[in-house]
């Protein structure tokens, strides 16, 4: 058995401690939260919140990259964008988005790519 030193062992209480009532957590003071919804201006909210559909993203009027792709890439739903070794795309990147994805175009076709199968060139 162990001795009287951890809190809340009924035998170590003090009789201060004993005459006073718990606090229940009803009596304290509530923290008002706020639902904080990430938005991108000129981005429509389903990027924010993670659907991207390229259709409505627009390229940021600066910031626009080409890039050489490295290795062929399988886009794994439709709002990535398959890429073949060897050709040349344009990308950019949107503000809240993951660093490791950025928008790549291919004339008409636009979606996510990783940044890991790309050579930035200027």
């Amino acid at each position: 058995r162990f001795s009287g030193t951890f809190v809340g062992n009924a035998e170590s209480a003090s009789p201060a401690a004993a005459a006073s009532p718990p606090v229940a957590a009803a009596t304290l003071p509530a923290v008002p939260t706020i639902p904080v919804v990430p938005t991108i201006v000129g981005v429509p909210n389903t990027v924010a919140e993670g659907v991207l559909n390229p259709s409505d993203v627009k390229p940021p009027a600066s910031g626009t990259r080409r890039a050489r792709v490295l290795y062929d890439y399988e886009a794994a739903d439709s709002t990535e964008l398959a890429l073949l070794a060897d050709e040349m795309i344009t990308v950019y990147s949107l503000p809240g988005m993951d660093p490791d994805w950025l928008i790549g175009e291919r004339g008409n076709q636009k979606g996510k790519v990783p940044v890991t199968y790309l050579e930035l060139l200027s």
